[in-house]
């Protein structure tokens, strides 16, 4: 007779007597449960376990849940269902909650019947959703993210991952200025500010061999003291 699997669920929070709590629910529930408290912590354990659910504060001390969540969907083709846990309640952050991509939140203190409730419903959804597709296509761009490889004007282009990833975060956030902190933290998991060097020579790199250049219909755009814009030069 086969073992039923056990929900294996990733919690990230950095307040230690709150998710003391929250993590005594779940084990009851009969969850398998792996707390982090920062976001660096989790992204570099991250890619060792395979979860069936997410569960982030919003405000870490080393980075935001949202860009804990940006950096997963460039390592990973298929993501678990995230919830976000978030101290406000009022409608504008509530919007940012649900625009940043996340699949539901709660908002605290919340009792243990809604956060059950909420978890399970959750994860019942989870389970009846199609695959994410791994083809992604921008103009003469075509990145697939599953097998990691970006065809432009029909040829293949060699690209390091961190390239790739930063190519990725670039094109799904056409038209928004992203600095070079945040970009540190979504495509290299890191909270230092010494290292955004880094992030200009990417960026030098894939202005040349994505030919992200207005003769090609791209502007990657650096933006002084702030960062980086990639816009379609229409």
């Amino acid at each position: 007779m086969a073992v039923a699997k056990r929900i294996k669920i990733a919690f990230l929070e950095d307040d230690l007597a709150f998710a003391e709590t929250i993590q005594e629910w779940m084990h009851e529930a009969d969850f398998d449960v792996n707390h982090f408290g920062t976001g660096v912590d989790f992204l570099r354990n991250f890619p060792n376990s395979q979860y069936d659910l997410c569960i982030f504060d919003w405000t870490l001390p080393d980075m935001e849940g949202p860009d804990v969540m940006a950096s997963l969907k460039l390592r990973s083709n298929k993501l678990p269902p995230i919830i976000f846990f978030t101290g406000r309640g009022e409608e504008d952050d509530i919007v940012r909650v649900i625009e940043s991509g996340a699949d539901d939140y709660i908002v605290k203190p919340a009792s243990r019947q809604l956060f059950m409730a909420r978890i399970n419903a959750l994860l019942r959804r989870s389970m009846s959703e199609s695959k994410n597709e791994s083809i992604y296509e921008f103009g003469a761009l075509k990145i697939d993210t599953k097998q990691r490889f970006v065809i432009l004007e029909g040829e293949e282009v060699k690209l390091t991952d961190k390239e790739l990833d930063l190519a990725l975060y670039f094109i799904r956030n056409e038209g928004v200025l992203l600095s070079r902190a945040h970009l540190m933290h979504v495509v290299w998991g890191s909270s230092s500010e010494v290292e955004t060097r880094k992030v200009d020579v990417h960026v030098s790199h894939l202005r040349t061999k994505l030919k992200l250049i207005p003769e090609f219909g791209w502007k990657l755009t650096s933006i002084y003291q702030q960062g980086y814009r990639l816009e379609r030069n229409e």
